[in-house]
C-alpha cells in the first residue's frame, strides 16, 4: 500500500494550484516510522505553454493520481523538484 500526496496552494493571483505530488510506501513493521517524500510538479514542454498557463493561471497538473503511484509513464512527463514534505507512521 501507498499513500499518494496531492498538494494545493494559492498562486500569486489567488487560484488554488498544485503544489506537489509525491507517494510514498507505508510500512509493514511495527513501530514509529518517519518517511521523507520528495514532491514534484508538472512542467509545461514549451515557452507558450508556460506563458499561457501564467497568463490563464491554468498550470499543468495530472488528473489521474495513478500516474504518481504507479510512476509508469511518468518518464514522458517533464516535472520539477518542488521540496520534500515528512511524514510519521504509528504501525500496531
Amino acid at each position: 500500500p501507498q499513500i499518494v500526496l496531492s498538494v494545493y496552494g494559492p498562486d500569486f493571483f489567488g487560484n488554488d494550484v498544485v503544489r506537489g505530488y509525491g507517494a510514498v510506501h507505508i510500512p509493514f513493521t511495527p513501530g514509529r516510522h518517519t518517511r521523507t517524500i520528495a514532491m514534484f510538479v508538472p512542467e509545461s514542454t514549451s515557452r507558450l505553454q508556460k506563458f499561457t498557463s501564467w497568463f490563464t493561471g491554468r498550470r499543468p497538473e495530472f488528473t489521474d493520481p495513478k500516474v504518481v503511484a504507479q510512476g509508469e509513464g511518468r518518464e514522458m512527463t517533464r516535472v520539477r523538484s518542488q521540496g520534500f514534505v515528512t511524514i510519521s507512521f504509528n504501525v500496531v
